[in-house]
């Protein structure tokens, strides 16, 4: 049974290397866009093997662009959790598709099949 009196967040771990690289990129003057964007996007490509990278500025962001991807719309239902950020199903609402909310299991917090 997983303990659930502390869940995380999340977990960041940040170098010395990753705060010049922040540093380097507000001095640049390209903050939202420009050449280190396009050269994550390529690094994420080729480190997935896929054809093309995107950035987004949020999780929520790259939900919406996930879902609009899929083609998602009226008629269209999406089963998810309803343990999560609201993004989650703010996403499926957002093109017109509906959330299904389905229990999770309770040693692993995941989606339970039977539900």
């Amino acid at each position: 049974m997983m303990d659930l009196k502390r869940i995380p967040y999340g977990r960041q771990f940040i170098d010395d290397d990753d705060v010049q690289a922040v540093v380097s990129c507000l001095n640049s003057g390209w903050i939202t866009t420009g050449p280190l964007v396009k050269r994550f996007e390529k690094k994420i490509a080729q480190r997935v093997r896929g054809r093309h990278g995107v950035a987004f500025s949020s999780g929520s962001t790259a939900l919406m662009g996930a879902v609009a991807a899929m083609g998602l719309g009226p008629g269209d239902e999406v089963i998810t959790t309803p343990i999560t950020f609201a993004a989650t199903a703010n996403c499926v609402l957002g093109c017109g598709a509906t959330p299904i909310f389905a229990d999770v299991l309770p040693d692993s917090l995941l989606i339970d099949p039977q539900a």
